[in-house]
This record gives structure tokens, C-alpha cells and sequence, in this order.
């Protein structure tokens, strides 16, 4: 005669082991937050912040800025510029082919060192290959002689 024994009731070892799982990546998560509530909290649902710096970021004033050029700042992660006298652009400074970040602004351009792309300091558009896509812009406001990045 055999005996069929019967399962102890309780939780299957897959339920064990996913429950596990899951207290361990939301305390990974947790552990990798930024720190930084205030900030978070201060940006709307959706937004998305622009190259590396904080809003409300005091950039530079309008006379550092040369007519037909610019000026990057990689720590903010854009460039300003000045197509036209008394006209402000601001963009990334990343550019669109391999994330490079740009190294100048001469001759109507911004340039990226690595492969040689260009783009148009006005609109951000591509001047030359092997980018295809234009530099994402830059939200900036200018305030009498002060440029912020917003």
C-alpha cells in the first residue's frame, strides 16, 4: 500500500522567490535615488530637464556672447548663441551622431570634434554629415544683460 502524502499549505517556492526578488530591486531602486526631493519635485510631470543643468542656472550676460558665434558650457551641458545682433538660441551641447560634446562655435557653426558634424548656430540644424539630426534646443530667457537657463 502507498501513502500519497499531501503538500503542507503555504506559499510555493516560486512565490517565495519572486517576493524576494522584488523586496530586493525596490530597495536597489530606493538606494539609487537621487537625494535630491526638492529639485525633482520642483520640475512638472513629464518634463524633461535640458543638458545637464539645473533650472534657473545664471549662464553668462549678453555681451560674452559674440555676434555670429557663441559660447558653450559644458557643465550646464548647452551652447549660447548670437546668430543676430540682440537674437539669443541656446542648445545641447551634445551632439546628435555619437553624444560628443561640442568644441566650438566659429563661422556660423557649432562643431563636434569627433567626426566632424556641424550645425547652424541659429536653428540648430545640420550643416554637415555625419550628424542627421539637429541639436535638441535649449530653453534660455534673457533679462536686460543677464541669459539664464531656464
Amino acid at each position: 500500500m502507498t501513502t500519497h502524502e499531501e503538500p503542507l499549505p503555504g506559499p510555493c517556492r516560486r512565490t517565495v522567490v519572486a517576493t524576494i526578488g522584488a523586496a530586493g530591486l525596490a530597495a536597489a531602486l530606493t538606494a539609487c535615488g537621487s537625494g535630491d526631493e526638492a529639485k525633482d519635485s520642483a520640475e512638472p510631470a513629464g518634463a524633461e530637464p535640458e543638458g545637464d543643468g539645473a533650472a534657473g542656472t545664471a549662464l553668462a550676460s549678453t555681451a560674452d556672447i559674440p555676434v555670429g558665434g557663441g559660447k558653450i558650457f559644458q557643465d550646464e551641458g548647452v551652447v549660447v548663441t548670437q546668430p543676430r545682433k540682440g537674437e539669443f538660441k541656446a542648445f545641447s551641447n551634445r551632439c546628435t551622431h555619437k553624444q560628443c560634446p561640442v568644441t566650438s562655435v566659429e563661422g556660423g557653426a557649432i562643431t563636434c570634434p569627433c567626426h566632424g558634424s556641424r550645425f547652424d548656430i541659429a536653428d540648430g540644424s545640420v550643416k554637415q554629415n555625419p550628424a542627421t539630426r539637429p541639436l535638441p534646443a535649449a530653453e534660455i530667457s534673457v533679462d536686460g544683460d543677464a541669459i539664464t537657463l531656464l
